[in-house]
């Protein structure tokens, strides 16, 4: 059986030394863990427009910006799907003030009902814990 490769734009936004993160407020951090912004590539959508808005979508904060590209890695997520996720990583920095936790909400263009966030700040040496191959080029920063 071949296996399903999706890509995904992945953002790193970072701050004094700090890695923004969130987890879904409705699940356990065990069912979902912890999480960074990331999203399906959509086809001929510029990449970093994409990692913007994707920061925007679970962040609810539009006051950041992409500072470079990272690099791409692939993780499979075998054995629970037959699929491989292409990471395209990106850099991003905030250009406003955050603070340190928030609540936000991603809307799904309307589609689907609300999916609730809870939004923090870890040291980037923390950024083990993240789910999925997410902390894959965290070295890089």
């Amino acid at each position: 059986m071949s296996r399903l490769t999706k890509k995904k734009v992945t953002v790193y936004a970072v701050k004094d030394g700090k890695l923004l993160v969130f987890r879904h407020s409705n699940f356990s951090y065990e069912e979902v863990g912890i999480q960074v912004p990331a999203d399906t590539v959509k086809e001929g959508e510029d990449l970093k427009v994409e990692a913007l808005r994707e920061l925007r979508e679970e962040t609810g904060y539009s006051g950041l910006k992409i500072s470079s590209y990272l690099g791409t890695e692939k993780y499979g997520m075998a054995p629970e799907k037959n699929k491989r996720h292409e990471y395209l990583f990106f850099l991003a920095e905030p250009i406003d003030t955050l603070p340190e936790r928030w609540e936000s909400q991603e809307e799904h263009d309307g589609r689907m009902p609300l999916t609730p966030f809870e939004c923090f700040w870890i040291p980037l040496s923390h950024g083990h814990i993240l789910q999925a191959g997410q902390a894959t080029l965290l070295s890089k920063i």
